[in-house]
């Protein structure tokens, strides 16, 4: 296992290594490797970010199975953004989303059994997702239509409306549902894009999906929105017992 200053740089050059891979067996686009390429320098450049902040000392077994997973989101994310152009291994994609969709199971279980979880090995976890399902949803758009793209912009859309609305970046309490909602969306998008099953029964699977996923942040937003009001409550209160005492 990589040191933790060490990790990141570990992930580019592993991302590089499978980049070459890729494209020895279905040739990637310049857009493809850029896209790759800023996935790479990006991710673990946050990724270094939040571990010079969190003040880790050990990466731990299962940020090195999110690594991992991370990595194979790259070389995702380069095949998807040379479809655009160009035809691509659709064997490869869903080989590599596979693998991706079953570590997600795994990383957290390898936390919790070493005892290394992490609020940092959480969030990372939490964002490789939001990634991979961007990465899909926009490899599926053009067969079953925009609205896909919803399944891979709710994650960013939630992270927006914190930026506009204070009281929605407050911590959420953890939620296992929340897992579930995201394997079930990775798994109908990674079977969206096989190509195999009809384009209605495609449409089915991706339609139940965002409806699980539009239930999911609904109810992590209307957590956020009655917190705050219970704590706007509180604070009134203790205004008005202090204007009592005066």
């Amino acid at each position: 296992m990589p040191k933790v200053h060490l990790a990141p740089l570990s992930s580019i050059a592993a991302g590089l290594l499978g980049l070459f891979a890729v494209d020895s067996v279905s040739p990637l686009s310049a857009a493809g490797w850029t896209a790759g390429l800023l996935y790479l320098v990006v991710s673990n450049g946050l990724l270094a970010r939040g571990l010079r902040r969190s003040g880790m000392t050990a990466f731990g077994w299962g940020n090195a199975a999110t690594a991992a997973r991370s990595t194979l989101v790259a070389l995702v994310t380069a095949l998807v953004a040379t479809s655009f152009s160009s035809s691509v291994s659709v064997a490869l994609l869903i080989v590599l989303a596979s693998i991706a969709l079953v570590l997600d199971a795994v990383d957290g279980w390898l936390a919790r059994r070493t005892r290394t979880e992490s609020a940092l090995g959480a969030r990372f976890d939490m964002e490789v997702d939001a990634f991979l399902l961007l990465a899909l949803s926009a490899y599926v758009a053009p067969a079953l239509g925009a609205w896909v793209l919803a399944i891979g912009m709710l994650r960013y859309a939630f992270v927006v409306g914190g930026w506009l609305v204070p009281w929605m970046r407050a911590p959420l309490p953890p939620r296992y549902w929340r897992k579930v909602v995201t394997a079930v969306a990775g798994i109908a998008l990674v079977v969206a894009a096989s190509g195999i099953p009809p384009a209605w029964a495609c449409t089915g699977a991706a339609l139940i999906a965002l409806a699980l996923l539009l239930e999911s942040f609904g109810r992590d937003v209307l957590w956020l929105a009655a917190r705050r009001r219970v704590e706007t409550t509180r604070v009134e209160a203790g205004h008005r017992r202090n204007g009592a005492d005066r």
